[in-house]
């Protein structure tokens, strides 16, 4: 899918920042943001920055992706609990797929996600990387 300019700078808020919404009613946390609570129904949600550090509950290796994905592969996608509990789904990064392991520390980084073409718009977003202990 090719995307617009103007629809990507519109979007450059959400891509570029750990952003999600929380139901100021029940107090559950979205990503990315959304307008309606699902666990409650309340339209009284509020932007909250989300921690930049969590773990790895699930994983899988894309080994056979979508065709503007093909130039990346094979690449992880993970299921991640944030430190603030949030979970959220993000394509690891700067690790071998026989590296990861369920429980590993990962931390958001900023990265190149894709290019619509060599002429075309660079997309950059969040991304995960494993937390190198000291």
């Amino acid at each position: 899918m090719i995307e617009s300019i103007p629809r990507v700078w519109r979007e450059r808020k959400y891509k570029y920042r750990l952003i999600g919404s929380k139901c100021k009613r029940c107090g559950k946390i979205f990503y990315p943001p959304r307008k309606v609570c699902l666990k409650c129904g309340s339209r009284e949600l509020e932007e909250v920055f989300l921690a930049r550090r969590g773990k790895v509950l699930s994983y899988t290796v894309i080994r056979s992706p979508p065709t503007s994905f093909i130039p990346y592969k094979p690449y992880i996608v993970a299921l991640i609990q944030l430190d603030d509990g949030t979970k959220i789904f993000s394509q690891l990064t700067d690790v071998e797929p026989e590296e990861v392991k369920t429980g590993m520390k990962v931390e958001a980084v900023f990265r190149k996600y894709k290019e619509q073409s060599e002429s075309g718009i660079i997309e950059y977003g969040i991304k995960f990387i494993p937390v190198i202990e000291e």
